[in-house]
């Protein structure tokens, strides 16, 4: 027997995100949690399915909180999004760390308010231990070793934990941190600048240009000496500041009203069933 209660929360929480697709005339996909290895499996169900309607939408938004994750299902469910959408936007009600910010980079627009935050790129990687762990963090200490190393300043202790460091696994950690720096130039030379056609000063944006902004914008977020911690919130006016055009939808009053009505409810939802990961689409709970 269907529980009144859960299915009465069922019906509520798909109304409200039916809301926000009607405002937005759009799809709206919701992803929350950490982005794990096989998620673009679920991610190409879900969005078949809605695509599979007699007049599929060609614009899809996609409500993303997420504390980051595996780059690999990143890359693969934004060629997903970008086989079935002509747009594609993000929108950022809490925080959209590391490979969620990544993975924000892959989107025509970015939807955030004061309180929304994305983070430093730092991908995470699976060690010996079969552990997720912040590659940034890693390379850090090692060039850290390394420079004490040179200058005849390491430690008895430092060396020995350099001496049994290993090396396939720092290069698994460089390889991280170049694939997401590769992957936010791509991203948003491809995307976000594609629109980008003139200058204030009404002189013609070229393709080096705006390859040259996103290479300054990948460097800036993965740039450990700035930000310090892998869990540091880069808020909307510092993203601007890096020249990354961010759009504060608590300016608009209705949709700030329809995602806040959400995003309540949906948090509710989640912590009510444990739900490690939340997907949800007007089709999929």
């Amino acid at each position: 027997m269907v529980n009144p209660i859960d299915e009465a929360a069922r019906s509520l929480i798909t109304k409200k995100l039916q809301d926000l697709e009607d405002y937005l005339n759009a799809d709206v996909i919701v992803y929350y949690g950490e982005i794990f290895d096989s998620a673009e499996d679920q991610m190409k169900k879900v969005v078949e399915e809605l695509q599979s309607e007699a007049e599929p939408k060609t614009t899809c938004y996609i409500m993303l909180t997420t504390p980051g994750g595996s780059l690999n299902p990143v890359n693969r469910m934004v060629t997903i999004f970008r086989h079935f959408y002509s747009e594609v936007n993000f929108i950022v009600p809490n925080f959209a760390y590391s490979a969620g910010t990544i993975f924000c980079m892959s989107g025509d627009n970015i939807y955030m308010n004061y309180y929304s935050a994305l983070g430093p790129v730092d991908p995470q990687v699976q060690n010996r231990d079969g552990k997720l762990v912040a590659a940034l963090g890693y390379l850090d200490k090692i060039n850290d070793l390394l420079a004490k190393a040179q200058n005849n300043t390491i430690s008895q202790a430092e060396f020995l934990i350099l001496k049994d460091f290993d090396l396939a696994e720092l290069r698994a950690y460089e390889q991280a941190k170049e694939l997401a720096v590769d992957l936010i130039q791509k991203w948003l030379v491809k995307y976000k600048f594609k629109d980008w056609i003139v200058h204030s000063d009404g002189a013609n944006v070229t393709l080096e240009e705006k390859k040259q902004r996103a290479y300054e914008i990948a460097n800036r977020l993965s740039n450990n000496n700035i930000w310090k911690s892998h869990g540091r919130a880069i808020n909307l006016e510092e993203l601007r500041e890096m020249n990354l055009k961010i759009i504060d939808y608590g300016e608009d009053k209705e949709l700030s009203c329809r995602i806040d009505d959400y995003y309540s409810i949906m948090k509710d939802y989640v912590a009510k069933y444990n739900l490690g990961v939340f997907v949800h689409t007007r089709r999929f709970l």
